[in-house]
């Protein structure tokens, strides 16, 4: 076994089932990324936009100047057909969350994996390895390094799809300083004609050129989206609470994804399909202790209850207007402003 398949098969024991390398030179669709940023469809994520990010995103060596080889990996979560309400979620109307948050956070749990890799790489040469590692973290065109490492295609969704795996998967990348032989690219686009994941988006935010405008995306004003959500989108965001999965579960390569996932992203208790009345009680010490190291955390108690108020407001159930009440009278003002909107969806009728 030479050295690369050696580092594939040590991360397919660390959870990476997909792994390919690539070299640092600027990645192919870095002009479609930069037109995208200066038509503004990047809304609030201004960190995406600020200068050393752009130059480091056109030339990986910036971030690692011995970069020779960058590794690029995938670890499955599951799939989100599988999420079910549980029977003990009480009365009244549940919200969803996308798959990939229904367990740990991915930030937390693939840096120990990718630290263990770099020293057993480090073990292999005999020598120390300058590296860098990320996870959705650094300033990296992922799924376009993703592209040329031969993982997949960019699907119209934006997503990087494996024939084999489907999309259901999370990305990490390890800069080397270290030559190693890159894999071929994967330049077969198998989308052909199919528009489903287009036809399917709840709020059309999916683009023709395959990028997305993020300030329609569910994802974005559910998560990335600080301050109120815009009027004409809530209805749109129907029983998301937090991401939004509808783009991949219709896709027909996704037929070939594994309904279960790394063990680390199995889905905890009543969160996949969370009781909005339960969740509209929640309080700050409540909101923390249930999602202690889930990626539900970035979104703030503020932002989460926010989501959930909107979600509550679209089921259109009585059954909510205890809790929007009570909502109503939050300490956050972001709480209260959208419990509002959503009790005179609930009792419009």
């Amino acid at each position: 076994m030479n050295l690369k398949q050696a580092i594939k098969e040590k991360a397919r024991r660390l959870g990476f089932p997909l792994a390919g390398v690539t070299s640092p030179d600027p990645p192919p669709h870095i002009s479609i990324f930069e037109r995208w940023l200066d038509a503004g469809r990047h809304g609030e994520m201004g960190y995406l936009a600020d200068e050393r990010g752009r130059t480091r995103r056109a030339d990986p060596r910036t971030i690692l100047s011995e970069c020779q080889s960058i590794l690029v990996l995938a670890a499955p979560y599951h799939d989100p057909k599988a999420a079910e309400a549980s029977d003990e979620s009480g009365p009244g109307p549940n919200g969803r969350v996308a798959a990939y948050a229904w367990g740990d956070d991915y930030h937390t749990v693939f840096p120990p994996r990718l630290q263990e890799l770099v020293t057993f790489i480090e073990e292999q040469v005999g020598h120390s390895v300058p590296n860098r590692y990320y996870t959705d973290t650094g300033p990296l065109l992922e799924r376009d390094l993703a592209q040329s490492a031969g993982l997949g295609w960019i699907g119209k969704n934006t997503c990087l799809i494996n024939p084999k795996q489907g999309s259901y998967f999370l990305l990490a990348e390890i800069l080397l300083g270290l030559e190693l032989e890159p894999d071929p690219p994967f330049n077969t686009d198998h989308c052909g004609t199919c528009t489903r994941c287009i036809d399917a988006c709840p709020t059309e935010c999916i683009l023709p050129d395959r990028t997305i405008d993020a300030r329609r995306c569910i994802s974005y004003l559910t998560i990335e989206l600080k301050d109120n959500i815009p009027g004409e989108m809530r209805p749109m965001l129907g029983d998301w609470v937090f991401g939004c999965d509808v783009c991949q579960m219709v896709c027909p390569w996704n037929r070939f994804a594994s309904p279960e996932g790394d063990a680390s992203f199995a889905p905890r208790p009543d969160v996949p399909t969370p009781n909005l009345i339960r969740e509209l009680e929640l309080t700050p010490e409540g909101f923390n202790r249930k999602f202690k190291n889930s990626p539900l955390k970035r979104a703030k108690r503020r932002g989460y209850l926010r989501n959930v108020a909107v979600a509550a407001g679209n089921s259109e159930d009585e059954q909510a207007i205890p809790g929007l009440e009570k909502a109503q009278n939050d300490e956050e003002e972001l709480v209260r402003d959208h419990a509002t909107w959503a009790m005179k969806r609930v009792t419009r009728h």
